[in-house]
């Protein structure tokens, strides 16, 4: 039988978390290994390190993440790393009710907004997918409806990736684009699909030679048994 959400979640928290270092300034020769694609920025580092990867399984985290991902199209992910915070401020935290709402209204402001992605496309698609959202929170007759239909589309088997091996996107995350397309959402490319699945956990995208890897292994095991996808 399945796995629920709220399963996943809890198996996910019971694995021990990683310990921090207390020093601020560490000794690069004593830095973990981590993914080639995460430089020495901090910022870079902690989203490498206590975000990217860890299970995700609520709606509204899955929506921030989604948009993010679709944001980050043409630019660096420092970029959006970077500009994050002034989005969540601007956005209500990603609200999906408020952007789907009230949105549309703060569109030229968030144009004129230099720590904003100012960026009309973008900015429209993040308004119009809050709305598909809800609609489908609406239709549906269980919580995180939205979390049941993407984690319908994570792999069951995981394939162990190498440095230099991490493909642009894969078959399932084609098949998420195609679906999203043919529901109207927009910025939700195979590319970016990819990246999304790999953000929140439905694909281990860490490398073999990166510690995070190895720290969530089971928790990663876990999470790759299939929610059936909404039809």
């Amino acid at each position: 039988m399945p796995l629920k959400v709220a399963q996943l979640k809890t198996q996910f928290e019971q694995v021990p978390k990683r310990k921090e270092p207390k020093e601020k300034n560490v000794n690069l020769r004593n830095q973990p290994k981590r993914c080639r694609w995460c430089t020495d920025d901090p910022l870079y580092q902690q989203y490498h390190d206590q975000e990217w990867g860890v299970p995700v399984y609520e709606d509204q985290a899955l929506f921030e993440r989604l948009a993010l991902e679709g944001m980050q199209a043409g630019l660096s992910w420092l970029t959006v790393l970077k500009k994050r915070q002034a989005m969540r401020e601007r956005f209500h935290n990603f609200d999906i009710v408020w952007l789907a709402e009230f949105g549309g209204t703060r569109m030229e402001s968030w144009l004129q907004d230099p720590a904003l992605i100012r960026h009309r496309g973008k900015l429209e698609a993040l308004v119009h997918n809050a709305g598909l959202v809800l609609e489908l929170q609406h239709a549906a007759d269980e919580g995180d409806a939205f979390a049941r239909l993407l984690w319908g589309f994570a792999p069951e088997v995981h394939v162990p990736r190498q440095t230099g091996d991490v493909p642009t996107y894969t078959e399932d995350a084609l098949r998420m684009a195609k679906f999203l397309k043919r529901r109207m959402f927009k910025f939700v490319g195979p590319t970016t699909c990819y990246a999304f699945m790999q953000s929140v956990g439905m694909v281990n995208g860490h490398t073999r030679d990166c510690f995070a890897y190895a720290l969530h292994k089971h928790a990663w095991e876990n999470s790759y048994r299939k929610i059936p996808a909404v039809d």
